[in-house]
C-alpha cells in the first residue's frame, strides 16, 4: 500500500562500541566477558596481549575490535581496568561507561581551554550594554560551582521589568573549535552525587562562564517588561556586561521570604522579596491558563568519602526553588515568541500531548481511588490538576502525582514547534543553560543572528536543526538514565544493610508479575515478586487488568495501586540496581512454620 520496506544492505557504524563486565581469563593469555545479561548474544573475547593485565573478577571496559557478523568472532581488547565491583567509589565509572558518556575532554579541547584568561578583558566588554550597576544576584544550591543565570527585578508604574543575565557561552564557544566539537557530543552536564561530568572544561563552566559574584561576566541578557498581572507586554535581547552583587543559596532566599533578614544580603534584601512578588504573580497566572503543577518528590543522597550511601533523604522543596523557575520560564517563552516572530528555523523544547490510551488508564486508577473528575471533558491540562486535587493531602495524593507523570510524553528538541503540553505554552524553548545544556547554546546563537545583524552569527538550515534536535534529545535521555542507574545503584547498596528489618510503604504499580512499593521513609521503590506475595491454598495471585489489581478468588484478598502496605527487606542485587520486598505477614508465617519444621527436627 502506501508502506515503503526496506533491508539492512550494510552497517556503518555500530551504537554500542564498548561494553562493561567481569574479567575472566583463558588459558591463551586472553580472556572473556560473559554475556550475563543476555544482550550481546555471545561472550566477548579478549585477545592475548590485550587484557592490561587484568585480574580474574575485576570490573573491566573493553573496546569492540570486531563483530560477530560474516564469519568474525565477537572480540575486544581492555582500554580500561575499573576495579572491584563491590568498591562504591568504582559505581560512577562502571556506569559511565557502560553508557558510552564522553568523560575526557580531547587535547585539542584542552588546549584550546588552557589559552583561555578566566578574567573577562576590556576588549570583550565593548559594544556591550554595560549592566554592572544593576543589582543583579544568582540564586542556586548551597553546592552549585556552575551559575548560569543571574536576575534583577524593578517595579515601574506600567508593572515589573524583569532582566534575566544568561551566561555568554556562544561568544567563547564558536561551531568548528575544539570545545564546541566535545560539547556536542555530550548535549549536556551529566550530574551524579558529589560528582558532575560538564558539558564544557572548567574554566569556562566554573569560571569565565560562571556569573561568580563581585567580578564582571559576559551575559546574554532578556529584558521583559510586564504588566501586574504577569503578561508579557515587550521584550528586548541584547549582549551585556554585568555583576552579581550577591551569590544567594535557596535557603537563604527563603529565609527572606519568610521574614528574617540575613546581614551579608540587606543589600538585595529587597529585591529578593520583589522577585518572590513577582514569582507569584507568573505562577498563578500559568496555573490559571492550564499549566501542570505535579508535586514529585526527590530523593538526595548522602555518600560518604568511600561511596557508601549513608542516608536517603526527600528534597525540600522551597518556594525559593519556584521563584527563579518562574523567572526561567519566563525568559523561555519570550525567547521562543521572538524566534517564532522572525519565522526562522529555530529550536524548540517541545512536549506532546499524552497518548489517549495512557489517559484512558489514568482515569482508571483515578476511579479506582474514588476520584470524580472526567478527564475527556474540558482542556485535559486543568482536568488533570483539578482530578490531583481531589487527593491533596491525601495518602494516595504522591502516587497520583508519579502515575500522572508516567501518562506524559516525554519532552525533546525540536524544530517543529508544536508547544508544551505540560506547561501549558504555546511558545517554549531552552535558553537559560548554556553552560551545561548544548541546545541552549544553540538557541543563543540562533538569538543573536537576529538582533545582532552584521555578526558572524548565522541561522541553521532546518535539517541541521531536526538533525541536532533528535541527537541531543538522546543525549539528554542518556544522561538521565545514567543518573537513575546510579540513584539506582546507591539505593541498593543503601537497602543492603537493613536487609530482613520492615518498613511500611504503598503500592506504587501492579503489574503481572507482581507490585512496586514505595517505602515512606526513604522514597526508595522495590518489587514483590507474585511469588513472594504468599499463596492463598494452592492457588497464586491473579491479575485483574480491568481494574489494576492483583486478587486471590480463595480468599478475596487483594493488592491495588495506593494501598498501603508493610514490607520485609528480602535482597539488594547492588549490580542490577534492584530492591526486593516481602509482605512483613508472609515473612512472619514463613518464620512461625520454619519454627515449627524445626521444633519437630528436635523433637
Amino acid at each position: 500500500n502506501d508502506r515503503f520496506r526496506g533491508w539492512i544492505v550494510r552497517i556503518l557504524e555500530r551504537k554500542t562500541k564498548k561494553v562493561v563486565g567481569m574479567f575472566t581469563p583463558l588459558p591463551n593469555g586472553g580472556g572473556l566477558i560473559r554475556d550475563e545479561g543476555k544482550g550481546w548474544g555471545q561472550d566477548l573475547k579478549i585477545k592475548p596481549g590485550e587484557t592490561k593485565d587484568a585480574e580474574k573478577g575485576e570490573l573491566i571496559a573493553a573496546e569492540i575490535l570486531s563483530f560477530p557478523d560474516d564469519g568474525k568472532e565477537f572480540t575486544g581488547r581492555v582500554v580500561q581496568i575499573i576495579g572491584n565491583s563491590a568498591d562504591p567509589l568504582n559505581d560512577i565509572q562502571r556506569v559511565v561507561h557502560t553508557l558510552n558518556i564522553p568523560f575526557e575532554f580531547s587535547e585539542r579541547a584542552l588546549r584550546e581551554a588552557r589559552t583561555l584568561s578566566p578574567h573577562v578583558s576590556e576588549k570583550d566588554m565593548k559594544g556591550r550594554e554595560d549592566l554592572r550597576d544593576l543589582r543583579f544576584i544568582t540564586i542556586d544550591g548551597a553546592t552549585a560551582k556552575d551559575f548560569d543565570d543571574a536576575i534583577f527585578i524593578e517595579q515601574n508604574a506600567r508593572g515589573f521589568r524583569l532582566f534575566v543575565a544568561i551566561a555568554d557561552v556562544s561568544h567563547y564557544v564558536r561551531p568548528g573549535t575544539g570545545i564546541d566539537d566535545e560539547a556536542v557530543v555530550r548535549g549536556t552536564s551529566v550530574y551524579f552525587p558529589n560528582f558532575v561530568i560538564p558539558m564544557l572544561p572548567e574554566v569556562l563552566s566554573n569560571e569565565l562562564c560562571s556569573l561568580n559574584p563581585n567580578v564582571a561576566r559576559l551575559a546574554l541578557v532578556a529584558e521583559m517588561q510586564m504588566d501586574f498581572t504577569g503578561t508579557l507586554i515587550e521584550s528586548d535581547f541584547y549582549e551585556a556586561v554585568i555583576q552579581s552583587q550577591a551569590r544567594v543559596t535557596y535557603g537563604e532566599a527563603q529565609e527572606i521570604i519568610d521574614g528574617s533578614r540575613i546581614e551579608k544580603l540587606s543589600h538585595v534584601h529587597e529585591d529578593i522579596l520583589r522577585a518572590a512578588d513577582l514569582a507569584k504573580i507568573l505562577m498563578a497566572k500559568r496555573f490559571r491558563e492550564g499549566s501542570l503543577d505535579l508535586e514529585i518528590p526527590e530523593t538526595q543522597l548522602m555518600i560518604d568519602s568511600s561511596g557508601n550511601p549513608i542516608d536517603v533523604i526527600r528534597s525540600e522543596r522551597l518556594f525559593s526553588h519556584r521563584l527563579i523557575e518562574e523567572m526561567m520560564l519566563a525568559a523561555n517563552v519570550a525567547v521562543a515568541k521572538f524566534l517564532a516572530s522572525r519565522e526562522i528555523p529555530s529550536m524548540y523544547r517541545i512536549h506532546e500531548s499524552p497518548n489517549p490510551d495512557a489517559i484512558t488508564l489514568l482515569e482508571k486508577y483515578l476511579r479506582n481511588f474514588g476520584g470524580n473528575v472526567k478527564l475527556d471533558q474540558g482542556k485535559l491540562q486543568k482536568r488533570l490538576t483539578k482530578a490531583l486535587q481531589e487527593f491533596e493531602g491525601k495518602p494516595e495524593a504522591q502516587v497520583l502525582n508519579i502515575l500522572t507523570l508516567r501518562s506524559m510524553s516525554q519532552a525533546k528538541y525540536s524544530p517543529n514547534n508544536l508547544g508544551h503540553f505540560g506547561l501549558g505554552f504555546e511558545f517554549y524553548t531552552h535558553f537559560t543553560s548554556p553552560i551545561r545544556r548544548y541546545p541552549d547554546l544553540i538557541v543563543h546563537r540562533l538569538l543573536k543572528s537576529q538582533v545582532m545583524p552584521g555578526s558572524s552569527y548565522r541561522v541553521m538550515a532546518d535539517e541541521d536543526l531536526h538533525t541536532a534536535g533528535t541527537m541531543l534529545s538522546a543525549c539528554e535521555q542518556r544522561a538521565a538514565k545514567a543518573e537513575r542507574q546510579i540513584q539506582a545503584i546507591k539505593k541498593a547498596r543503601f537497602m543492603q544493610k537493613h536487609l530482613g528489618e520492615e518498613f511500611d510503604g504503598v503500592i506504587s504499580s501492579v503489574t503481572k508479575f507482581g507490585l512496586f512499593v514505595l517505602l515512606r521513609q526513604f522514597e526508595i521503590d522495590g518489587l514483590i515478586h507474585i511469588d513472594n506475595l504468599g499463596k492463598q491454598g494452592f492457588a497464586r495471585y491473579e491479575y485483574d487488568e480491568e481494574n489494576l489489581r492483583l486478587y486471590s478468588k480463595k480468599s478475596g484478598q487483594s493488592f491495588t495501586i495506593g494501598d498501603p502496605i508493610r514490607i520485609r527487606v528480602l535482597a539488594a542485587d547492588i549490580d542490577e540496581g534492584k530492591i526486593d520486598f516481602e509482605p512483613a505477614e508472609v515473612a512472619t508465617r514463613r518464620e512461625k512454620s520454619k519454627g515449627k519444621d524445626d521444633r519437630a527436627d528436635w523433637k
